[in-house]
């Protein structure tokens, strides 16, 4: 039978025997984020088009090419967003954040969506870690942003992951590098992709991130935004390196990185890996000091980054890096016959309500088949009640893995046998639940 619908091009499913890497990742960055101070926010999937032009850019590739916009009943369109960040200032200034005192860190795990070409780590739906640091003028906040991603980066086990840094200036500054890109791309106008020949009137510095061979062959020999930065980027620029240098994060000034949203200023930064292909920036982000007082708040400096996370995952497993593992089934009970059965739901209950995860017959299977089921479901012990068991109020525990059988209670004892096999197996087999166990007891005696 033909499926009646397929999942549309450029998005993707995760599957249950997937998504425990997808947890590792997101548990990882939100611990990370929580232990550099950043707190969770949770915004909207669609805002007002009206957001993401004025914020993102009205030149930029994913305002002019790549947007899913609808129009409401009304006269109003809405957008789901292509980013996180304008969407989250627009919160922040909407519920007064900012007023909570300064600097204010926020982070996020969201969807978003860009109507381009799919393809390997390029999706029309993808997932992005994003943080925002907002209040905060001093370089020191840039190498901390730049400090927050690294961390999350090492703590994944990700290797060969290279920094490259930039500084894109100030509106000052920048309006004569724009210049200069005008003064030397104008003889080659006619070259040019007809997206860039209009890009080249309203902003030239978007004509460096353009994905046309061609361009950047062009682009190649354009001129440098360091050098027209003027005096305080400049020395804004060195405070950063100055800082990554004392945290001990390696970096390379990379002159050609410009971003590809127009909000930013001064410091831009992406981390890129070699091991997915083209798609190879698995992080980037920098500081958009105008930002906010674009969107009607009061002028505030902040800065901020956003993780693929499609892309991360694609590299984890490219080196081989671990993943937590997948939570399997603690206890099976299979039951033979009615009373069996009734007796096998009140033991299911009293030890879940314990945290224990346990799992019974729920489709009238056999005992062979139970057992095959419990295999499947990667089961870390079974136990079988039928007339006997009932009769003599106890149920031999079977270890799945070693084949071992011991005696359990099926009364009050319960709680406690199966406890103290199921703390034995994890001491054994888990080394997180070892070095927790261990951590608590040296805790205890200390205090």
């Amino acid at each position: 039978m033909a499926l009646l619908a397929k999942r549309p091009n450029g998005t993707q499913d995760v599957v249950p025997n997937e998504v425990y890497k997808w947890q590792t990742v997101e548990s990882v960055v939100r611990d990370t984020a929580q232990q550099f101070g950043f707190r969770e926010i949770r915004v909207p999937t669609f805002e007002e088009t009206g957001l993401f032009v004025r914020s993102v850019g009205d030149t930029t590739d994913v305002v002019q090419k790549e947007m899913y916009t609808v129009s409401s009943t009304g006269d109003k369109t809405y957008t789901l967003r292509p980013e996180g960040t304008a969407g989250v200032i627009r919160a922040v200034l909407e519920n007064g954040i900012l007023n909570e005192g300064l600097p204010q860190k926020v982070f996020y795990t969201i969807s978003c969506y860009r109507h381009e070409k799919a393809q390997k780590g390029r999706l029309r739906e993808f997932h992005q870690f994003g943080c925002e640091l907002l209040g905060a003028a001093a370089p020191a906040a840039d190498a901390d942003a730049i400090a927050l991603a690294d961390s999350v980066l090492k703590r994944l086990g990700l290797k060969n992951i290279r920094l490259n840094i930039n500084s894109i200036g100030c509106p000052e500054c920048r309006a004569k590098y724009r210049e200069a890109l005008k003064a030397y791309f104008e003889p080659h106008r006619d070259e040019l992709c007809s997206t860039c020949q209009e890009r080249l009137d309203k902003n030239p510095l978007r004509l460096l991130d353009c994905k046309s061979e061609e361009d950047q062959a062009i682009a190649k020999d354009a001129p440098v935004i360091i050098d027209y930065l003027c005096e305080d980027c400049s020395a804004h620029f060195e405070a950063v390196k100055k800082q990554l240098g004392i945290m001990g994060i390696d970096y390379v000034i990379n002159p050609k990185i410009v971003r590809g949203l127009d909000y930013y200023t001064r410091t831009v930064f992406e981390f890129i890996s070699d091991d997915i292909g083209a798609q190879g920036t698995v992080c980037g982000g920098g500081r958009y000091d105008g930002l906010i007082e674009t969107l009607g708040g009061k002028p505030t400096p902040a800065l901020g980054f956003a993780m693929g996370l499609e892309r991360i995952l694609l590299t984890m497993e490219a080196q081989g890096c671990e993943f937590m593992e997948e939570k399997t089934c603690d206890l099976y009970i299979a039951a033979m016959g009615d009373k069996a059965a009734e007796k096998t739901v009140e033991t299911v209950t009293r030890l879940r309500e314990e945290g224990f995860y346990v799992e019974y017959d729920l489709v009238g299977r056999g005992l062979k088949a139970q057992m095959k089921y419990a295999d499947k479901i990667k089961a870390k012990y079974v136990i079988v009640i039928g007339d006997s068991e009932l009769e003599s109020g106890s149920a031999k525990l079977k270890n799945m893995a070693t084949g071992e059988q011991t005696d359990i209670s099926l009364g009050d004892e319960l709680l406690d046998d199966f406890g103290a096999q199921y703390y034995e197996l994890m001491m054994s087999t888990d080394d997180d639940f070892r070095s927790f166990v261990e951590a608590f007891a040296e805790d205890g005696e200390n205090k």
